[in-house]
């Protein structure tokens, strides 16, 4: 029986859907305390943009990559920790995380971040290693899976595609080479 034009052979059909099917579905990201205020507060530093449209700049980034985002934002260290705690519970693949202040001192977030299972990845739309002193120590990037700061709304989006690099056990993905590539080995 022939086939017809256009479609491919049934185990590159199979190997398609099971690659969409084990592709991550959803990523949480957490904005901390004053984020809410994006696009009033200090624009010299933080831009102009606000948290709505971050959060929509984040979502079809998502989109375009087959992934569902959701944005949650507070300015209570308790409410940060719980949505951690209940990420991977909520079917979360993984964190894409902008403590704010809590950065520099927030031990609850950080024992959170080490508690759970999915990878987490701080952000930062400000470079704090180039600002003010206080800024430059983070208690959570040493249990972080990675630290992205400085590229102001994309830090969020190169967190996002760090999440995707990831595996499903926190272990970067090995790139496949194009049929043909010769290793650079």
């Amino acid at each position: 029986m022939r086939r017809p034009t256009g479609c491919c052979p049934p185990t590159l059909r199979r190997d398609a859907i099971l690659a969409v099917m084990a592709r991550p579905s959803a990523a949480l990201v957490l904005h901390g305390p004053n984020l809410n205020l994006l696009g009033t507060r200090e624009p010299a530093v933080y831009g102009r943009a606000s948290l709505a449209d971050l959060d929509r700049l984040i979502a079809r980034h998502g989109r375009q990559r087959g992934v569902r985002v959701v944005s949650r934002q507070s300015n209570v260290e308790g409410e940060l920790v719980t949505w951690l705690q209940r990420a991977e519970r909520e079917g979360f693949f993984g964190v894409v995380l902008n403590p704010g202040a809590f950065t520099h001192y927030s031990i609850a977030i950080r024992d959170a971040v080490a508690a759970i299972a999915v990878p987490v990845v701080e952000v930062h739309l400000s470079n704090v290693h180039g600002r003010e002193e206080f800024r430059r120590t983070s208690v959570i990037a040493a249990v972080a899976r990675g630290q992205i700061a400085g590229f102001g709304p994309t830090s969020y989006l190169l967190g996002l595609d760090a999440l995707l690099a990831l595996g499903t056990d926190g272990v970067p993905r090995a790139r496949a080479r194009p049929p043909g590539a010769r290793s650079s080995r």
